[in-house]
């Protein structure tokens, strides 16, 4: 039988819980969320238990925040409440806060029973799924920048947001981060209701769950979060609100990647703070070769070139001058990606409809989903023949 965590209910109600698990409970007093560590030292101290029962002596407020944050974290014990209150509405708000059953402090030994038997599949259920992509890269989120505008940044960002949210391999979150004129939504073919201001305000800032309300569905399955609709409301959009954004976001979904404006603002240096990798952009011009050197240069410098680095060269045209090889030389490293220049590009954008949307298999296609295939996990083995992909090159 399943493990039952109790804290702040009545001795009773603890008897019951106990003869529903043949006497696996441990029964802590409410001054132990006062502890270090606080519920979740206790959970891990009692074993992971399938089920965690906070009481009636447990405010109700501290009760449902508390289940909030163990849904956030991915916790594997099925939080339930016991309680004296009489609000009707009280189910609903449990609900949304992510308690997964809730009983009166008097209730029937059937009832307990019927609540451990739930938990403890529910808990269950969890630990398999958090076993399930425990052995692959977890949770990512994915910065694609650039030190100048025009290489097409927004054009891979939904690309490889899209590409992820079609692989299978997870939920997949798009940030328009470019907050003054953001343009995610449009190369989505999407009417968003809500914006970037929207998310960092009210209840949405503090609750996943209303978080999740303001996101914009694309037909892939990814959701998004629309840049703003003016440059004055974007501007009203503060650095530290994007941290807890993406913070919030990178506990919630799988993929978090994240579309921002060129150079290295404020909100561009938060998200990098939290960045599991950086998608680093250039055109095929001795400026953009140049600006992605020393912004690669600064970041190196500020420490925060995260653990994984994919530098990506966008519209390659042995037209126009440059080579390959001179670009490497420039920037003192390998090219992880090389996209050929196409009239496919513009035809995407201004349609609304990503390359990866549908089953185009030309140049740039390829390409794109070489670099998706960098954030799946994959064999090593083929992750070496796609990880380095240069279509077009010279």
């Amino acid at each position: 039988m399943s493990t039952v965590l109790t804290i702040g209910v009545g001795a009773e109600l603890v008897q019951r819980f106990a003869a529903a698990c043949e006497g696996d409970v441990l029964s802590l007093g409410v001054e132990a969320l006062d502890a270090d560590g606080g519920l979740f030292a206790r959970v891990v101290e009692a074993g992971s238990p399938g089920v965690t029962v906070l009481g009636p002596d447990v405010p109700e407020e501290r009760a449902l925040a508390l289940a909030t944050r163990a849904d956030v974290l991915a916790t594997p014990t099925c939080i339930v409440m016991a309680t004296n209150s009489t609000d009707p509405d009280l189910w609903m708000r449990a609900m949304h806060a992510g308690v997964r059953d809730l009983l009166t402090a008097d209730a029937h030994q059937d009832h307990v029973d019927g609540v451990v038997a739930r938990g403890a599949e529910w808990a269950a259920a969890r630990r398999d799924a958090l076993r399930e992509t425990s052995g692959d890269r977890g949770h990512r989120v994915i910065v694609v920048g650039s030190a100048k505008g025009g290489v097409g940044k927004t054009t891979v960002s939904t690309n490889l947001a899209v590409g992820l949210a079609r692989s299978g391999h997870g939920s997949t979150v798009l940030v328009d981060l470019d907050v003054q004129f953001g343009d995610v939504a449009s190369a989505l073919g999407l009417a968003p209701e809500y914006t970037l201001p929207d998310t960092v305000h009210g209840a949405a800032s503090t609750d996943p769950l209303v978080l999740k309300s303001f996101l914009t569905r694309h037909e892939s399955g990814l959701y998004v979060v629309a840049g703003s609709d003016s440059p004055a409301a974007g501007d009203a959009v503060t650095a530290e609100q994007v941290a807890r954004l993406i913070d919030t976001l990178s506990q919630e979904f799988r993929h978090v990647v994240v579309d921002t404006a060129p150079g290295l603002s404020d909100h561009t240096l938060v998200a990098l703070e939290r960045a599991t990798d950086l998608v680093l952009m250039s055109s095929m011009d001795v400026p953009g070769v140049r600006g992605m050197r020393k912004e690669l240069d600064v970041l190196t410098e500020l420490n925060l070139v995260p653990r994984n680095r994919h530098l990506l060269l966008n519209g390659s045209d042995a037209a126009g001058g440059l080579n390959v090889a001179d670009i490497e030389a420039t920037l003192g490293a390998p090219l992880d990606v090389v996209l050929p220049r196409s009239n496919g590009v513009p035809l995407s954008t201004n349609t609304g409809v990503p390359l990866l949307s549908g089953s185009s298999k030309d140049q740039v296609s390829r390409g794109l989903q070489a670099l998706v295939s960098r954030f799946l996990p994959e064999p090593e083995t083929k992750r070496g023949v796609l990880g380095r992909l240069r279509v077009g090159a010279r």
